[in-house]
């Protein structure tokens, strides 16, 4: 496997960051999770953006253009002779002295892994999802800023865990009042009385690149859009809900906390949205090569 690493293609024995790297020491650091089909990247340009915005909330100034990290992520691609898969893009704040002043870093480190993903096994897109709530709450933006795709995951992770531990695979996350925000992994979407409902960003959602393109086809569908504070209630009486995310893509969920929802198998509302969501990704993007 070759790693774009600094400005160059390196093998994966080769591709090594330095122990002081406050991105290892710190968390301090910024990632996209970035998917390819048919030898095209899938909204690169817009992952990209969010990355370059991710940087400047955290004051992490990036020595490369946009356009330049596109073109490396689609090097690393093709490097690595794959059509299909998964794209982890990292940036550090490089590596510094001990401590935490983010200025005494004199440079960032990126690097880019082409590789694969499975996040959720194929019979949970067919049956669907039973997820549960988790006690771990998503941290309030006074906190840290929710559109800020950090590396330090601690608090997803935390979640991650209380969900494996309940035998889920995923898990609701709450904010500090109560209200739906995402899970651990994925944004939150729900169908009721043929309405397309979903957290909103301000109650500390990810704005998902996924996220959005399932909005975008929800008006294409004819399917009205509403964005607003959801509580489990919510979910426990919607027709459908599904969850949506660069490494899920799109995946229905039949029960919370052992309430079923709607007929306890996945809807006709999440299958027209999977299939045009594969459609889309499928035929668009950006070519490798």
């Amino acid at each position: 496997m070759k790693i774009w690493l600094d400005g160059k293609l390196v093998d994966e024995s080769e591709a090594k960051i330095s122990v002081f790297d406050h991105g290892v020491l710190y968390g301090d650091g910024v990632f996209e999770g970035i998917r390819f089909y048919n030898g095209r990247v899938f909204r690169l340009e817009e992952h990209v953006r969010r990355l370059f915005d991710s940087s400047r909330a955290i004051i992490l100034d990036l020595p490369w253009t946009q356009e330049e990290v596109c073109r490396f992520t689609c090097e690393t691609v093709a490097a690595n002779g794959l059509t299909d898969g998964y794209i982890r893009l990292v940036v550090t704040r490089g590596a510094g002295e001990l401590g935490l002043n983010p200025y005494l870093c004199p440079k960032p480190t990126m690097f880019i892994i082409a590789s694969s993903i499975k996040l959720y096994p194929d019979e949970h897109y067919q049956n669907g999802l039973s997820i549960i709530t988790c006690a771990t709450r998503r941290p309030a933006p006074g906190a840290l800023m929710p559109q800020v795709k950090s590396l330090n995951y601690l608090n997803n992770i935390m979640a991650k865990v209380e969900a494996i531990q309940a035998n889920a695979l995923e898990a609701v996350m709450l904010n500090e009042q109560g209200y739906v925000a995402e899970c651990t992994g994925d944004n939150l979407f729900l169908i009721k009385n043929g309405e397309l409902h979903t957290p909103l960003i301000s109650d500390g959602a990810l704005d998902g690149i996924t996220r959005g393109v399932i909005i975008e086809l929800a008006r294409d569908l004819g399917v009205p859009v509403i964005e607003r504070s959801l509580t489990r209630y919510d979910i426990f009486t919607a027709d459908e809900c599904f969850l949506t995310g660069t490494a899920a893509e799109v995946i229905p969920v039949v029960a919370l906390d052992r309430r079923v929802i709607g007929s306890g198998k996945p809807g006709p509302f999440t299958g027209r949205f999977l299939d045009a969501f594969h459609k889309l990704a499928l035929s668009t993007g950006t070519p490798v090569s």
